[in-house]
């Protein structure tokens, strides 16, 4: 029974309103966090809204060769 309760709730965080999922935050350069972001990060949209954001970096990160 609990089991189908945690599944329910899954499915209806992944169909709620913004949500976008962690694939498409990864796809984006972003990291999903719990709450809120880390120092440095901005919200630039929800993996599981209302609770878990896409934090992506406030500066692009550059590599030099």
């Amino acid at each position: 029974m609990g089991i189908l309760v945690l599944v329910f709730i899954f499915i209806s965080l992944t169909r709620h309103g913004d949500a976008h999922g962690p694939d498409s935050c990864d796809h984006g350069g972003g990291l999903c966090r719990v709450g809120s972001c880390a120092s440095g990060e901005y919200p630039a949209q929800y993996c599981f809204e209302p609770i878990i954001l896409c934090c992506k970096n406030l500066s692009p990160t550059t590599t030099e060769s």
